[in-house]
């Protein structure tokens, strides 16, 4: 099982006071000593965490690999070519809510999301989107021939019972054998803590898990170098 860190909320305070610190840039660097296997980071419309320069640099001194979050603007899609991460995630995005609320909607866009796929294939950049356990949307995802897919776990997450956890599970493991069956990559990401993750680690189809607040909460009080080496405890 890999993992992915996402240094975004390294930014979130660091914007709180438009300065220097705290660097998301180190703190990806000290993922990766600790054994991240790839830095995630989102490049919001309204630059509320990452910033343009947080990409270029990331980009150039990380030596794992870059998985940049994005919406499918043409602003955000220009930058993504300029910089060339390693591949790009595409995310539903709303200026308004405090984190991503759901999966991306595949069906209901087909046309459009046909010509960015494209676009990014044309320049050497593998796509992943990220969606809800549904088969209808994982089926999508399939017919547009991306790389792999991100299941939304925040549902499973914020789960107010075990009964509607276990159901939202279920929904995962289902929605992963039938991502795998397509021939997609299968990662699952949001939500994700110290408490909740080992269900999921446990899914034989999902290869990589990205979590970026909880650890970057825990970074708090351990230390960041402990904070992913604990993640990469319960996962593996």
């Amino acid at each position: 099982m890999k993992l992915g860190i996402n240094v975004d909320h390294v930014a979130t305070l660091r914007q709180q006071r438009r300065g220097k610190e705290p660097d998301p840039v180190v703190a990806a660097l000290i993922a990766e000593e600790a054994g991240a296997d790839s830095i995630v980071c989102h490049l919001r419309e309204d630059r509320r965490h990452i910033q343009d320069q947080d990409v270029t640099i990331l980009r150039k001194k990380i030596k794992t690999k870059l998985n940049l979050e994005m919406a499918t603007s043409p602003e955000i899609i220009t930058v993504a070519l300029k910089e060339k991460p390693d591949w790009v995630t595409l995310v539903p995005e709303r200026r308004a809510e405090l984190t991503t609320e759901g999966g991306l909607e595949v069906v209901g866009q087909m046309g459009y999301l046909r010509g960015v796929v494209d676009t990014f294939k044309k320049a050497g950049i593998p796509v992943s989107l990220f969606i809800d356990a549904e088969p209808s949307q994982i089926k999508a995802s399939g017919e547009l021939g991306v790389w792999a897919v991100e299941l939304h776990t925040g549902r499973y997450a914020d789960a107010q019972n075990e009964e509607i956890k276990k159901s939202e599970l279920r929904k995962i493991i289902q929605g992963a054998k039938l991502a795998k069956g397509l021939g997609l990559k299968v990662a699952a990401g949001h939500g994700l803590d110290y408490q909740n993750v080992v269900p999921i680690a446990r899914i034989p189809e999902i290869e990589e898990l990205n979590i970026g607040y909880a650890i970057v909460s825990r970074a708090l009080f351990i230390g960041l170098e402990a904070a992913v080496k604990e993640m990469l405890k319960l996962i593996r």
